[in-house]
């Protein structure tokens, strides 16, 4: 018999395979430029799945378990509009047409899904076996925000990445794009394009967003359902997202700032979890207070930049 907690994990596995389905054989079914209107469409498409799930989560497993899911789905969410400048510039850095920059983000994502699986399978399984590791997460996790915070814009220059540079020693890299494959047959030997150097560097550099967000929701819980379901659904809704805000990120100034002040309070959440307990709800009302902040900050400024520009041109 297979009891009730492995019947959810085949049921949501299933299901995230039928909406991976839905989304690349009906809504991408034929690689196309997606216009902002259809990508608006397709986060609020995105973003209500996540919610009907949520509100499962809420009758079949109570008020708490719910709570966690949205606060872990909120900090996943919030990690990843990060990414979304990481790709803005791999994308240009390698003159990707945006005709196949869904493809890139489709693979991608589903790549990042098995390697979430990973991290966070080993995460959990760290804390139950060694809990004092949970200071060695939260540690991290407040230097990785000071840090953030310091930096500013981060760089992220595709040229030095190590996975990059080994793809190029061990493969024959095609100059130019072929459509959306990812390899072709050049002399009966299979040559791989630009596109797939493009995927190899958007997973590889997941991996790395992966080792922030992680530890950042076992902050909040160390239940690997709920963990992965929000990842997951977080993760799912990025493609539409990306190109919804592609236009508009740069002006989000102050959110690397807000994505810093998240990592430091939910690692100072584990740094003093065995002497004081931050209620959930708690925690997601700091985390959605930051955002907020970061992002009306953000508009003020552009507005104030804009005004300004305006002025001088009056002068001219």
């Amino acid at each position: 018999m297979v009891d009730q907690q492995s019947l959810f994990w085949i049921g949501f596995i299933v299901l995230i395979f039928l909406l991976l389905a839905l989304d690349l054989g009906v809504f991408n079914r034929k690689a196309h430029t997606i216009k902002i209107k259809e990508a608006i469409l397709l986060s609020l498409f995105w973003i209500s799945i996540s919610v009907m799930f949520n509100i499962w989560i809420y009758f079949q497993f109570g008020e708490q378990k719910a709570f966690e899911f949205l606060t872990g789905y909120v900090i996943e969410k919030a990690l990843s509009v990060d990414n979304l400048f990481v790709f803005l510039m791999v994308f240009s850095y390698f003159h990707v047409p945006s005709a196949y920059q869904h493809k890139i983000l489709f693979w991608g994502i589903l790549g990042a899904l098995i390697m979430r699986a990973i991290f966070i399978a080993a995460g959990v399984t760290l804390i139950e076996q060694f809990h004092a590791i949970i200071y060695i997460f939260g540690a991290f996790l407040v230097i990785t925000g000071i840090k953030m915070a310091l930096t500013g814009d981060k760089k992220i220059d595709p040229e030095k990445n190590p996975v990059l540079k080994y793809l190029r020693k061990v493969m024959p890299v095609a100059e130019d794009y072929h459509e959306d494959k990812f390899f072709i047959k050049r002399a009966g030997k299979y040559v791989a394009t630009p596109l797939f150097v493009v995927l190899v560097v958007i997973e590889s550099t997941d991996v790395l967003f992966a080792v922030d967000s992680i530890p950042a929701i076992l902050a909040i819980t160390t239940d690997p359902f709920i963990i992965y379901t929000s990842n997951v659904f977080a993760i799912l809704g990025l493609r539409a997202l990306y190109f919804a805000l592609a236009g508009i990120m740069p002006m989000f100034y102050y959110l690397n700032y807000g994505l810093s002040a998240i990592l430091t309070f939910v690692g100072t959440k584990m740094l003093i979890s065995d002497y004081l307990k931050i209620p959930i709800m708690v925690s997601l009302g700091i985390v959605a207070a930051i955002l907020i902040t970061s992002v009306i900050l953000s508009i003020i400024r552009a507005r104030m930049l804009e005004y300004r520009a305006t002025e001088l041109k009056k002068f001219q």
